[in-house]
């Protein structure tokens, strides 16, 4: 059975969605952040850069989301062919890198996240998710940072309806709700 790692509120959480999406049995294994668990063996030997998350799938291991979101996208979700998978990790390296930078950094939030909302608002006016008329793990990686970003940073999406109608699709799913629908 496959286990993923993490944290009370740590982007396993994002993992652990696309999971639920998916259908596929795991077994949560619940670190101790405040006492420095991730960040000592034996999880060290799972991942040595001690973050979480990280799965153990059978022989393989991995961390980092994005990457564990396109490999669940890869091997439970029936993305096989390369071009569609380029798209997808294109679509969450945006949302954890550009999008996620953008939110988190102070100096460039009031300009960056606009812009990029903007041009969500354009992308997303013809078609209900990002890669077209099918959820995806795209939307997992982009919907968790819709559904951070006003906890954490004060996000509006006042200004942009169709993203906001987007993140509340997202979020009124039953996976999204059983993963974070107790915050």
């Amino acid at each position: 059975m496959l286990k993923l790692y993490g944290g009370a509120r740590s982007r396993a959480s994002v993992v652990k969605w696309y999971l639920e999406e998916l259908g596929v049995d795991y077994e949560f294994i619940l670190l101790d952040m405040q006492a420095g668990e991730h960040r000592q063996a034996p999880y060290t030997n799972i991942n040595p850069i001690g973050k979480v998350p990280a799965i153990v799938d059978g022989d393989f291991t991995l961390w980092e989301s994005g990457a564990i979101l396109g490999y669940l996208a890869a091997k439970y979700g029936g993305v096989s062919d390369i071009e569609t998978r380029a798209q997808l990790d294109q679509w969450i390296d945006f949302a954890n890198s550009t999008f996620g930078s953008a939110l988190a950094m102070e100096a460039v939030r009031e300009t960056a996240v606009p812009r990029l909302l903007d041009s969500l608002e354009t992308i997303l006016s013809d078609r209900d998710f990002l890669m077209g008329s099918d959820f995806s793990a795209a939307d997992v990686a982009l919907g968790a940072m819709l559904y951070y970003g006003p906890l954490m940073f004060g996000l509006s999406l006042e200004q942009h309806p169709i993203v906001a109608q987007y993140a509340q699709t997202l979020q009124a799913r039953s996976a999204f709700q059983t993963t974070f629908g107790d915050r």
